[in-house]
């Protein structure tokens, strides 16, 4: 196993596990992220965005496969199951990673996955019917940051 896959099969351990703390360990401090619904976060607000959503389930069930990795770069596949709190639905997402590792530790992390898919299950038949449009994905994206600065702004108090 290569240091890269090592790194990412600790990252997704600790994850399967819960632990956003230990997650955090194996991210640069300034770590860049990019998904399809937060979109592009750096350094502290990436690291508030797992201790957010962490902290926020309790059924999380996560899988991970295909890890692959070498000269600073790797990948994987993993799938999160878990009720979305807002509508109580069963979500279940699957997820490409890509990763920029630098100095032993994850200086870039892009997750992909079907924004369209994920809403349908996330939000139901409004996300199956509007889940595509730029409206429904806005309105996500503002929601989530939205969360994440309330989150964050919750800490500091």
């Amino acid at each position: 196993m290569t240091e890269e896959e090592q790194l990412i099969t600790t990252f997704y351990e600790r994850f399967r596990q819960g632990d956003w703390k230990a997650m955090l360990d194996c991210y640069h401090e300034e770590v860049f992220f990019y998904d399809p619904v937060f979109e592009s976060l750096e350094g502290p607000k990436v690291k508030a965005m797992w201790e957010m959503l962490l902290s926020n389930t309790n059924d999380i069930r996560l899988s991970f496969g295909n890890v692959e990795g070498s000269d600073g770069y790797g990948s994987c596949e993993w799938v999160a199951t878990y009720t979305f709190p807002p509508t109580g639905r069963k979500v279940i997402n699957r997820v490409k990673a890509h990763f920029f590792i630098a100095g032993g530790k994850i200086a870039e992390h892009h997750d992909d996955f079907n924004l369209w898919k994920w809403s349908a299950r996330a939000l139901g038949i409004r996300g199956l019917l509007f889940g595509w449009t730029s409206t429904l994905r806005t309105r996500l994206r503002r929601k989530a940051r939205s969360n994440l600065e309330r989150f964050i702004a919750a800490k500091k108090s």
